[in-house]
């Protein structure tokens, strides 16, 4: 079992409760969980390898591969899909010559989609890393990526 795992197998214990603060913790050293990852955290809680799959997969802000240095989330609720989400998919898109669930070449970007981040009264709305923007136009959505050059 890898040792990072290991000790915060030790800090947080392997309670069944514990399972998705578990991950966060490993994601916030790894920045991903591997297959590797999460067999060991199967390991840990005793638990299949497809259950921790089934959880970290169905949590959009868990990765499961490696994703570019800054990930791009935009919402996908009807509220952004009312207020020309598309449009601003198709920017990013163009820009960073890359489709929803791909990272740039040089690994600089990723770009996700995402259910709520809890700004729909701002739609649309995108998360780059943790800084949230909204009421995004294309050219707000440009200028946003600019930030992260």
């Amino acid at each position: 079992m890898d040792r990072e795992i290991e000790i915060i197998a030790e800090e947080m214990g392997t309670e069944r409760d514990k399972l998705l603060p578990f991950m966060q913790e490993v994601l916030r050293c790894k920045n991903y969980l591997s297959e590797d990852s999460l067999r060991d955290i199967a390991s840990a809680f005793q638990l299949s390898s497809a259950e921790v799959y089934g959880v970290a997969s169905f949590y959009s802000f868990i990765e499961t591969s490696p994703p570019g240095r800054h990930i791009i989330r935009l919402c996908k609720t009807v509220c952004c899909d009312l207020k020309n989400k598309d449009l601003i998919l198709h920017t990013l898109e163009r820009h960073l010559r890359i489709h929803l669930g791909e990272t740039t070449a040089d690994g600089k970007f990723s770009l996700l989609s995402t259910n709520c981040i809890g700004w729909c009264h701002e739609s649309p709305a995108m998360m780059i890393n943790d800084k949230i923007y909204t009421r995004l136009t294309p050219e707000s959505t440009l200028k946003a990526l600019e930030e992260w050059d």
